[in-house]
């Protein structure tokens, strides 16, 4: 796997989370829950970035999409041993980078995503959305690949091979897909941008595709921005509310 800094860059998010945990399946989960009435069949995979769901500005979002009228689970697949959120913060952290990515690839990682989906499925749950942020992004693609999810939403994705990711998923997903994408991102950068409207753009797509674009951001405006930051205010408030709106297709 390969990352780039601003995957552990950012800042941390004023607010008061509202959901719970929740074991599931054995897996860990920040569950947020609509307090009006709300259709019980479908849910909300939110897949985080390095950080994991214990950050609180996932969980001031995930209770933003309930808030929208959505329900949603969003696992810890880092298993308790997320990216240190003093790297945010300011604190002093030590750790061996290349050892922490090497531990937390996909065959440790996916398994907890499988598991959920499992215990969701036996709940009653037919019909899922994704919205995948840096890291998370890269489960939404592989999700949408495997015809799992309905509808799939990804901000400044990470780890996505270029164009190749790109032309699976025009081939093999039938689930409509959003990307934010921003100025300054080396994970999905200009290029990746292109390519992306060039393969799945203009109709091409059939299910639908589109693409937000938020100037003046930088990989993880929509999850770690700085918000005294006019522009990068506007990408991360916008950024969620095309996702909210592109979730109507579930």
């Amino acid at each position: 796997m390969s990352f780039c800094k601003d995957c552990f860059k950012g800042v941390t998010h004023e607010g008061t989370a509202e959901g719970t945990w929740e074991t599931i399946n054995g897996v860990n989960c920040y569950v947020a829950t609509p307090h009006k009435d709300y259709p019980k069949n479908k849910a909300i995979l939110f897949l985080p970035d390095a950080f994991g769901p214990v950050l609180s500005n996932a969980q001031l979002l995930a209770d933003d999409f309930a808030r929208n009228g959505f329900k949603v689970f969003m696992p810890d697949y880092f298993g308790g041993d997320p990216f240190p959120i003093g790297y945010l913060t300011g604190e002093a952290v030590t750790l061996d980078i290349p050892k922490w990515i090497s531990n937390h690839n996909a065959e440790f990682t996916r398994p907890f995503i499988d598991k959920l989906l499992v215990a969701l499925k036996e709940q009653g749950i037919t019909e899922f959305g994704a919205t995948g942020y840096c890291f998370g992004g890269r489960y939404v693609f592989d999700l949408a690949f495997e015809n799992i999810i309905k509808v799939a939403a990804v901000s400044h994705p990470s780890l996505l091979k270029r164009p190749e990711d790109l032309e699976k998923y025009a081939a093999s997903s039938n689930a409509p897909l959003l990307i934010n994408s921003c100025t300054t991102d080396e994970q999905f950068p200009h290029e990746a941008q292109a390519q992306a409207d060039a393969i799945l753009g203009n109709g091409k797509f059939a299910p639908g595709y589109k693409r937000e674009h938020w100037e003046g951001c930088v990989h993880g405006f929509a999850i770690r921005g700085d918000l005294s930051d006019p522009k990068v205010k506007a990408g991360k408030e916008g950024s969620f509310k095309a996702t909210v709106e592109w979730f109507a297709k579930l």
